[in-house]
């Protein structure tokens, strides 16, 4: 499957481990040019990045950085959802990651924001891929 979506997650803050809870966190930025094809058909004249977009590019983000003990990650679930703002041509994407392990595989918690403030919270399931024999 090709994506529709340029916009690229450059890093910002390098993935880290917090000491007390375990978890991994890191941040990134991604331009959200007027060149998105996607801006196309949604919406003439009223151009809005698709919610779908914003979660490729939080599922494109957390896979440049999963934890280093978690090995292979493939997505699983998209566990929750909530977009809270549109984004638009021009604006650019802040994106902070935590994973957090958990009994099934792996959790990505993201935070998305713009310049105007909070647009998105996603929260992503991963399951470690067992190599195959």
């Amino acid at each position: 499957m090709t994506s529709t979506v340029l916009a690229t997650a450059r890093p910002v803050r390098e993935p880290a481990r917090d000491e007390k809870s375990g978890a991994w966190a890191a941040g990134f930025a991604v331009a959200v040019t007027e060149h998105e094809p996607v801006f196309t058909g949604h919406y003439p004249d009223f151009p809005i990045f698709p919610g779908v977009c914003v979660m490729e590019c939080v599922r494109r983000a957390a896979e440049s950085a999963p934890p280093p003990e978690a090995g292979e990650l493939r997505l699983a679930a998209v566990e929750s959802t909530r977009f809270l703002a549109a984004v638009h041509p021009g604006d650019d994407l802040t994106i902070e990651v935590t994973w957090s392990q958990r009994a099934e595989g792996w959790r990505c918690a993201a935070k998305v924001a713009t310049a105007h403030g909070q647009v998105a919270t996603l929260r992503l399931g991963y399951r470690q891929e067992v190599p195959a024999c």
